[in-house]
């Protein structure tokens, strides 16, 4: 192979300048987002750059993700990483795809060094930890952004415990998202029930708390017995807490998916739970954050403000209600669709091939296409909250300041006969998230 063109820092800046180059960040995902983890002077991409790790090329169906991206044989791409050693690698698999005007750029460190060079990273990306820092945290070592004294690691499902005691990270305990929310209504406790539950669980609002579950449909016995994946369930659970008031709640990114992939232990070694005396806030100290149903009203009336439905294409459209305690089918009418992925369990169009987060550009950009910005009011809902609250937390993540979950969402709406109902393709929206 011949040895692909190096460019120079100036030499960038033209690209970017231009457009005329697509940047590859071949860096872990956790770099890309914001976190420094070689030292460098600051963290993030280069802005304009796509997230695509090196370490995704292992996955069966990555050259079809990259040209998702737009990233196509034909334009020229310019790859870069931490150093030469993952940059001409990640420029060794394009060219065995095929792809022939690939160059590299191997000085990033020394970018990161120069204020004046453009990066970019995620607002809240301390939110989103990934494995080495949580495996840091638990052997008493301090990782970054890190200033505590005390913190919680909560493995969380849904009823089903055996996933729990079957293996999870060292030190964790189990949290039941029924402890946060009505198995009936599937909308959050009140108050005291939140408080309660969270100072069993030896959690204050000034606790930090990890939370992480598993990736599995409900219908893989093999992978997960249990009825609902555990890392939508974490995402509910972090959404709820943020409500409540816990300054410093965290989520490890793509999950027990991830910590096995980094190649960390588990343990069936029960966690050990010191309740807290109080939880030191009155619940809750963010109530912007959840809307109940005459605000979600509110907003379908306003022109300041979205209502966003986290559902499939198929639910949107009303073919079927997504869950078989829901008869009623259809949509909120004048909702805007923001998908999720192929039905009530899946939130594959907000993943990436190794189940983590989005790269949040894409997000922010097929939102920007449905009228889903950041300077309007944003409530999003699901069947039932779950699905709502990731694509929550990914506006929060991007530092969005004005987003809500939706909290009764279709469950809510369709039980009352008075409220109106959708089916059908709407005229102004499609199923654009599919990849």
């Amino acid at each position: 192979m011949t040895p692909p063109k190096v460019h120079t820092a100036e030499e960038i800046i033209g690209y970017l300048e231009h457009q005329s180059h697509i940047l590859l960040d071949a860096r872990p995902v956790a770099a890309y987002n914001g976190w420094r983890l070689k030292g460098e002077a600051r963290g993030g991409h280069i802005a304009g750059a796509k997230c695509f790790p090196l370490e995704w090329t292992n996955y069966k169906g990555w050259p079809e993700l990259l040209r998702s991206k737009g990233v196509t044989s034909g334009k020229n791409i310019v790859v870069y990483g931490y150093g030469p050693e993952d940059t001409r690698a990640m420029a060794e698999q394009l060219a065995a795809e095929g792809y022939g005007q690939v160059s590299v750029f191997e000085r990033f460190l020394d970018w990161s060094k120069n204020p004046d060079y453009p990066l970019d990273h995620l607002a809240r990306y301390r939110q989103l930890v990934y494995p080495e820092w949580v495996q840091s945290l638990i052997s008493g070592r301090k990782p970054p952004t890190y200033d505590n004294d005390k913190y919680v690691i909560c493995h969380c499902s849904y009823r089903y415990r055996g996933d729990y005691e079957s293996g999870h990270i060292p030190g964790s305990i189990h949290l039941d998202t029924e402890r946060l929310e009505s198995s009936k209504t599937w909308n959050r406790h009140s108050p005291q029930e939140l408080e309660k539950a969270l100072v069993d669980h030896g959690i204050d609002s000034d606790t930090t708390v990890i939370l992480y579950g598993r990736f599995a449909h409900p219908n893989n016995e093999d992978e997960y017995p249990g009825r609902l994946a555990g890392h939508l369930a974490a995402m509910r659970c972090a959404q709820l807490m943020i409500y409540a008031g816990v300054k410093d709640v965290r989520v490890l990114n793509g999950g027990m998916k991830t910590w096995l992939a980094a190649g960390y232990e588990t343990t069936t070694d029960e966690g050990k739970i010191y309740p807290a005396n109080e939880f030191g806030a009155d619940i809750p100290v963010n109530p912007e954050l959840i809307v109940d149903l005459p605000e979600a009203k509110e907003l379908l009336a306003s022109d300041d403000g979205e209502l966003v439905s986290i559902r499939s294409w198929e639910e949107f459209i009303g073919n079927v209600s997504g869950y078989n305690y829901i008869e009623k089918a259809g949509r909120i009418p004048g909702a805007i669709f923001g998908d999720c992925g192929s039905d009530a369990y899946h939130m594959e169009n907000y993943r990436n091939i190794d189940h983590t987060m989005r790269e949040y550009h894409e997000i922010a950009d097929i939102w920007k296409s449905n009228g889903i910005v950041p300077d309007k009011h944003i409530a999003f809902y699901c069947g039932t909250g779950w699905r709502g609250s990731e694509a929550f937390l990914n506006a929060y993540f991007m530092g969005w300041p004005r987003v809500s979950v939706y909290d009764g969402g279709w469950l809510e709406w369709s039980s009352d006969p008075d409220n109106p109902v959708e089916t059908g393709e709407p005229e102004n929206q499609s199923p654009v998230w599919q990849r």
